[in-house]
């Protein structure tokens, strides 16, 4: 089978765990349930707000699968975000439910998502600026009994910079290299699924187009990740599976190909 990603990044899938990390810390939370069958992540008519503010989600499904990228897009304010906290745990579900291989983790608190193999990198602050870059990645792997040192090795090679700059604060790296430290130190946790907030935002069109491809490498180790994105059209071309969301609601849903070239997503989402 033909590479969909062409010869964007590299190919070194030694990064990824199929099982997920190499230990895992018992949390106090709810209950999983067995749930066998469909995509290997999915938050599945989701309704969902804030505290006891308004619905912002409205029966919105989410879905992610292996070796897959899937995006999700739309206008500010149309809850795009929100959906990705909401699978995280990070709000109050009011209906659907949230499933992660196999099983039915909705009552789960967010750590103990972490410890079934989330991995979630927020929009802001998710970069301990005070600390060095190497001391960053070993906060990643604060649930890990086992000898991580080799996953450090494997993020370094994944972002060769961050050993260039290992023993610099985290804060005085470029906006681009943040994110790559934020991206890194997740992975640490080795997931079983990676979850991005905007990781371009506020960054220039190069330094996007780099994360992009570092995204794309972390993607060919088989992890699947589910990323929210401001800037559609490149996110679209990276994606195998696209979501725009209009007002917390499923608008359109498709490959990433088949939303690029829908006239009324070119339209209302794209430009033109």
């Amino acid at each position: 089978m033909s590479d969909p990603y062409g010869d964007r990044g590299n190919k070194d899938v030694s990064i990824a765990n199929p099982k997920g990390m190499g230990s895992e810390i018992p949390q106090r939370s709810g209950q999983t349930r067995p749930a066998p069958g469909g995509p290997f992540l999915i938050g599945e008519n989701m309704t969902a707000g804030y505290g006891n503010g308004p619905d912002i989600l409205h029966d919105c499904t989410i879905a992610v699968d292996q070796g897959e990228i899937a995006v999700i897009v739309g206008p500010n304010g149309a809850g795009k975000s929100t959906g990705m906290k909401a699978v995280f745990g990070m709000l109050d579900m009011r209906q659907g439910h949230v499933k992660l291989d196999g099983e039915d983790i909705t009552d789960l608190s967010p750590q103990a998502r972490v410890a079934k193999g989330m991995g979630f990198v927020p929009q802001t602050s998710n970069i301990f600026t005070s600390m060095t870059v190497e001391e960053n990645l070993e906060m990643g792997a604060f649930i890990r009994t086992d000898d991580f040192s080799d996953t450090m090795a494997q993020v370094y090679d994944l972002f060769p910079i961050l050993k260039e700059k290992r023993l610099q604060a985290a804060g005085e790296l470029s906006g681009g290299q943040r994110q790559q430290v934020a991206v890194g130190r997740a992975l640490m946790t080795q997931p079983k699924v990676l979850m991005l907030d905007e990781p371009t935002a506020g960054v220039s069109p190069i330094v996007m187009d780099e994360l992009f491809d570092r995204i794309i490498e972390v993607a060919r180790t088989g992890i699947p990740i589910l990323m929210v994105e401001q800037n559609a059209r490149q996110a679209l071309e990276i994606a195998d599976k696209g979501y725009v969301l209009v007002q917390g609601a499923n608008a359109y849903t498709g490959t990433g190909k088949e939303l690029l070239a829908d006239p009324e997503v070119r339209k209302s989402f794209l430009g033109g």
